[in-house]
């Protein structure tokens, strides 16, 4: 029998790595208050924010029903920074850029009136949490938040946080999200995508089997399908 002792590899402890910052970014946006989204108090800065639903259409009953007990499975993850970020403006004081986005999307979500229909969304059935932080680490946040929670609205049905572009958007397709939620008056105006509401709703399906799966051939999203929620000064 040998005298030598077992050896193990020790890993050494880098809390800068991406798993490690994700984690403390994922404690730190759970800690904040949650507030229904309708209802969101004033408040200055810039930063990211986490939306929840918890209730109302059936196409998102698994994330309602995680959400029951609280606002534990965002549905959309997001960032918003202010226009003189790069001149080294504070971003905790400077401007209400995070407010204002929020209040965007709540007056998306009030803008998709089907009662009836599975694509009918009531601003009541959603709550957010922010958190106000220094422009430098919003991008790196958003990012490590969304790899985290793999939020629905981030990925597979992607759109809502598109702007109206106006005459530059005219050529592209209708978003997954306004294709399963009609409302918004500029994606009206853009012609439909090339999914079905039926085909759409399939996505859903295969997101729940596996959020991070990537979206099967043939139901992969066009460039002009990106998520664009980062502009600056919106």
């Amino acid at each position: 029998m040998s005298d030598t002792p077992h050896k193990i590899t020790v890993v050494p402890y880098n809390p800068l790595t991406s798993h490690h910052l994700g984690e403390s970014v994922r404690r730190a946006l759970l800690e904040q208050s949650c507030y229904p989204l309708g209802e969101i108090p004033s408040f200055d800065g810039a930063g990211v924010y986490a939306i929840y639903c918890h209730g109302g259409s059936p196409y998102y009953t698994p994330i309602a029903e995680q959400n029951h007990d609280g606002c534990k499975a965002p549905i959309y993850v997001g960032k918003a920074v202010p226009p003189g970020s790069r001149k080294g403006i504070d971003v905790g004081s400077a401007s209400r850029t995070l407010y204002r986005r929020l209040r965007e999307h709540a007056d998306s979500i009030r803008a998709v009136s089907n009662p009836g229909t599975p694509g009918h969304l009531d601003i009541a059935d959603f709550r957010c949490r922010f958190l106000v932080v220094e422009e430098v680490w919003i991008p790196l946040i958003e990012s490590l938040s969304i790899t985290s929670f793999k939020p629905l609205w981030n990925g597979c049905i992607d759109g809502f946080g598109h702007h109206n572009q106006g005459a530059a958007r005219r050529g592209q397709q209708r978003p997954f999200w306004d294709t399963l939620h009609p409302g918004r008056a500029w994606a009206k105006m853009v012609r439909p995508n090339r999914l079905s509401v039926d085909q759409i709703a399939k996505r859903l399906q295969e997101y729940y089997v596996d959020p991070a799966a990537r979206p099967k051939r043939g139901a992969r999203r066009e460039p002009d399908e990106r998520d664009v929620d980062s502009d600056a000064g919106n």
